[in-house]
């Protein structure tokens, strides 16, 4: 499965790349903390691939990285060539790159 460091993800977003982030996690969990993805929880996910585009590029995370590497195979067997799963999920992120978000 492809994967993404939370420091890669960090040098995009700065960069300004052109990449749709996805945040599988549940709505209360998004209102805990969150990295301004958009919401999509993986129970969802099926039923929304027809309105993604299967040629953009994704990043896809969750708390710690399980439902995001199952959201990662799903989109990828429906024809998703350019998808990424967060290496530890939204806690890495604020264990290496911004501890001011809450953890859960």
């Amino acid at each position: 499965m492809d994967a993404i460091s939370v420091h890669t993800l960090k040098n995009k977003l700065d960069a300004g790349e052109s990449f749709t982030l996805i945040d599988v996690r549940e709505p209360d969990e998004y209102a805990i903390c969150n990295l301004k993805g958009q919401l999509i929880p993986l129970a969802d996910l099926a039923d929304r691939l027809g309105v993604l585009n299967t040629q953009a590029e994704y990043v896809v995370h969750c708390k710690m990285g399980g439902r995001s590497a199952h959201a990662v195979q799903l989109m990828q067997s429906a024809g998703f060539t350019n998808v990424k799963n967060l290496t530890g999920g939204i806690m890495a992120w604020i264990e290496a790159i911004d501890p001011s978000l809450k953890r859960y």
